[in-house]
């Protein structure tokens, strides 16, 4: 776990943003602002997938220099609040995760809540999306939006067979192209909307892409393939060319309206 004095919730990654495309990593850091010591949690915690995505940090700034990319991180623990949540989601700031009590957040106040949602949550999702926003100006078009994610291996005793994951919602531009990528590789075990449902009401993609009518996809990567460097390398070096073959796709930068199935937007 990392602390820092003077705390910044988000690190934003220049890249040409003329190639319309953007990386987003919500839960790439694992740090706590100093005021919060460690949550009340024993240290060994933050090195595991309850305090951020393994890997994914990695794979993020290894896809931003193959492809001179703009990418948008937050830097700070999920356990202090979920960046890939609505402000309303029960899960946005966890009591118990995984079979770990986070003392630090039970009890929690209306205005903790409000203090965590203004100095970390809001300013790493501003930050995006001045970002989403300057891409679109620099290409008069729509900007693709590319998220990160890891998931463990196993999750409450059971295992997860996927290598690979493309979780989406209504938009499948994207995601119909990644999938055939992905899949022809036989050695791949591929998921689709596993083991998560891209259909999260208020998460990231949500705010910033369907609510807007662009294009996206969000993979999940299994956390043992990319806890190294070497297998951090090898998987942003496996999807940079199939995400710049997709992002040279017309249709990436169109406005187009799914909506979610998650209600209307």
């Amino acid at each position: 776990m990392t602390r820092d004095t003077l705390f910044s919730p988000f690190e934003v990654i220049d890249g040409d943003r003329s190639k319309g495309l953007v990386l987003v990593a919500d839960h790439a850091g694992r740090a706590l602002p100093d005021e919060y010591g460690s949550l009340g949690l024993p240290e060994a915690e933050f090195e595991r997938h309850i305090a951020y995505d393994i890997g994914v940090e990695q794979v993020t700034r290894a896809i931003a220099r193959l492809l001179d990319a703009p990418a948008v991180m937050a830097r700070f623990s999920r356990l202090l609040i979920d960046a890939n949540r609505g402000e309303d989601d029960p899960t946005l700031i966890r009591q118990l995760y995984d079979g770990t009590v986070i003392a630090a957040n039970y009890p929690m106040s209306p205005e903790e809540r409000e203090r965590r949602l203004d100095h970390y949550y809001r300013p790493y999702h501003d930050a995006l999306g001045s970002m989403v926003a300057s891409v679109a100006e620099e290409t008069r078009a729509a900007p693709f939006l590319f998220s990160i994610h890891s998931f463990t291996p196993a999750m409450q005793g059971r295992a997860r067979p996927w290598h690979v994951s493309i979780l989406w919602d209504s938009d499948d531009r994207a995601v119909r192209p990644l999938l055939e990528a992905l899949r022809a590789d036989p050695a791949l075990v591929v998921g689709d909307n596993e083991p998560y449902d891209g259909a999260l009401r208020g998460d990231t993609m949500f705010r910033h892409a369907i609510t807007s009518g662009y294009a996206h996809a969000l993979i999940e990567i299994r956390q043992d393939l990319i806890a190294t460097p070497e297998g951090a390398a090898g998987w942003a070096a496996r999807l940079a060319p199939m995400l710049e073959a997709v992002n040279a796709m017309p249709q990436m930068h169109a406005i187009e309206r799914y909506g979610s199935r998650t209600g209307p937007v």
